[in-house]
């Protein structure tokens, strides 16, 4: 059967318009967010609407490949007298099944990269890319499984099947499930995943596929045949466990994949490049900031201080002379001065007293202005008549407070850190 009389009267392509509509329901009823959101980042912008595309597009491959695999073998393909070899036969009808179910992952990020006005980078390609090998993997799977089943019975079951199993590994546990199933979340600022990240999923599927291809090699010696398969699956399968199952929620990710933007001196302010439009402003309202603190005695303020909008979900932890802000998105809702103030304010312990804490908060942001944004802040918490009473002493121990000299006070600020903590002498 020549490639072009495949492609007619294969299942890909009358099946296609079905899919298409299929993906763009999917892509447009599963965005949470609008491609533009993610600053020009294309990982995420790729990643966003592929979450919610990796089952069906494994589901359309699988059930796609049985119908292809069993319309073969009811036509006494394999029976006639071998003109070619089973592997071109069999690629021949795959081609445009996997064809189908890479237009899946590649067709939404597409779109997302157009309307985000967005070009693709090489690290965007990295979950397409692993997509797109686990649909080669269980288009043949699939075909196996058309050879030995009948497909309008396994087909749909399979489809079915394959995409409510992948879908719902997102809540389950162990977490090795879903990083070996191929699905993959979302990714935000700054974030791609690692190598190691997208090799499970491609292990786990591939290692199975490759064992049922195996059974298909000239290999006269059926037991030896079996032994070889059964060692290429289980070595698939063992080593996407061995490299997943101790993995947390999230599966390794690379954080600070973008270039930065430094501008000014004490403190130098890192940004994106693609937010760095602020850093200019963002930089003085840190020096200000800053200054005032240290002519009311703080010490050990930072030299640089990077924002940690490009550095994922798991920010770096700041030292006395580098600090990790997010200065991003404090800088667009107008509370960077705010922000670089209770930075500022580092106790030494985790457990802090809320009285003494919220005392060197408000000290902290009414010795720099802030003092509208501390009370916004306080707004936003749970509100009690514990609260409201701890506010009012709150209140008037640092109105007597700022009546002493600068000395006074940053005596009795460091005081205020040590008590929170119950360190007082």
């Amino acid at each position: 059967m020549k490639f072009r009389v495949a492609l007619r009267s294969g299942i890909a392509i009358k099946a296609a318009p079905v899919v298409i509509l299929l993906t763009l329901f999917y892509y447009f009823t599963g965005e949470t967010v609008p491609p533009s959101s993610f600053d020009g980042f294309a990982p995420a912008v790729v990643a966003a609407p592929l979450m919610t595309l990796y089952p069906l597009a494994y589901a359309v491959t699988a059930s796609m490949a049985i119908w292809e695999s069993g319309r073969l073998r009811s036509g006494g393909v394999w029976e006639l007298a071998p003109a070619r070899s089973r592997f071109a036969i069999a690629l021949n009808v795959l081609v445009p099944v996997i064809s189908a179910g890479w237009l899946v992952i590649l067709m939404p990020p597409a779109i997302s990269l157009i309307r985000a006005e967005v070009l693709p980078s090489w690290d965007s390609l990295r979950l397409p890319a692993m997509a797109m090998v686990v649909c080669l993997a269980y288009a043949m799977i699939g075909f196996a499984i058309g050879l030995k089943t009948k497909p309008i019975i396994t087909a749909p079951i399979t489809a079915v099947t394959l995409w409510v199993v992948i879908a719902f590994s997102r809540s389950v546990q162990p977490y090795w499930i879903r990083h070996t199933s191929g699905l993959f979340s979302d990714l935000v600022f700054g974030e791609v995943p690692s190598v190691m990240a997208i090799t499970p999923p491609i292990l786990f599927a591939g290692g199975i596929s490759l064992a049922l291809s195996i059974l298909w090699l000239p290999i006269r010696a059926t037991f030896l045949r079996i032994v070889i398969s059964t060692a290429v699956a289980v070595g698939g399968m063992g080593g996407a466990y061995g490299i997943s199952h101790n993995w947390p929620h999230d599966p390794p990710l690379l954080a600070g994949q973008v270039s930065m933007r430094c501008v000014g001196q004490e403190p130098m302010v890192c940004m994106p490049e693609a937010t760095a439009k602020m850093a200019s402003t963002v930089q003085r309202d840190a020096s200000e900031v800053l200054d005032a603190l240290k002519d009311h005695g703080m010490e050990e303020l930072p030299s640089r201080i990077m924002d940690s909008y490009a550095e994922g979900r798991f920010p770096q932890t700041s030292s006395n002379r580098i600090w990790h802000l997010n200065l991003t998105t404090s800088a667009r809702q107008d509370r960077v001065r705010f922000q670089i103030a209770t930075a500022a304010v580092r106790f030494p312990c985790t457990n802090v007293d809320l009285l003494r804490g919220h005392a060197a908060w408000y000290w902290a942001a009414s010795v720099t202005g802030q003092q509208g944004a501390y009370e916004a802040r306080v707004a936003q918490e749970e509100v009690t008549a514990e609260t409201k009473l701890i506010e009012r002493q709150v209140h008037g121990t640092v109105r007597q407070v700022l009546k002493k000299s600068r000395q006074e006070q940053a005596n009795w600020y460091y005081g205020t850190l040590a008590a929170a903590c119950g360190k007082e002498s």
